[in-house]
């Protein structure tokens, strides 16, 4: 099965991700591995290659890419981005998406990047701006439209553990042979 996990920062995607798979004896792939990846193969820095995406739409087009075969060949895995659901398309047996209010997903964000909280919350809307333009500009997609996902969850309102017992028991449930049909994602264009 091929669950993938995505949300604005701050929501809670890698958190769940990874417990998730674990709980699940599944292999876990987030977008922020492969970003590491292609640093790595560019033999840049993170910080430098953030710097380079800001004007080489080429950088996003490759992790999506890579999003995207990822999902089209593996199975048993959780992968986990913004963009994942979109990204997998009908490759994904489950899409999930987690979200919470922009003041808890500041907090958060504060607190692990050690920051006031009113910096991480106008860094958050403002990256969220720029990143809505460009999926947009570069597949068609509208990362608002929460049409083709399948479970859409306000984390804010359970613990971490709770998140968990939430995802599990919709996963545990899901039988394939009741299944009858997923939420499209058309009208994307992966264009790479």
């Amino acid at each position: 099965m091929l669950i993938t996990v995505s949300g604005p920062a701050g929501s809670g995607k890698s958190t769940l991700a990874q417990s998730l798979a674990d709980a699940l004896g599944y292999d876990h792939v987030s977008g922020g591995d492969i970003f590491r990846s292609l640093a790595e193969e560019r033999d840049v820095s993170l910080v430098e290659l953030n710097q380079l995406a800001e004007t080489d739409d080429q950088i996003d087009r490759d992790l999506d890419q890579r999003l995207r075969s990822i999902a089209r060949d593996e199975d048993d895995l959780v992968l986990e981005s913004r963009l994942a659901g979109w990204m997998a398309g009908d490759y994904a047996d489950l899409k999930l998406w987690l979200d919470a209010p922009l003041d808890v997903r500041a907090t958060r964000i504060a607190d692990r990047e050690d920051k006031a909280v009113a910096a991480a919350k106008e860094e958050t809307r403002t990256r969220a701006e720029s990143e809505a333009l460009r999926y947009r500009e570069y597949y068609g997609i509208d990362i608002e439209d929460r049409s083709i996902y399948d479970l859409a969850v306000n984390t804010a309102r359970w613990d971490e553990a709770g998140v968990l017992d939430l995802i599990t028991s919709a996963v545990d449930a899901y039988d394939p042979d009741g299944d009858e049909g997923k939420a499209p994602t058309a009208g994307v264009a992966y264009e790479f």
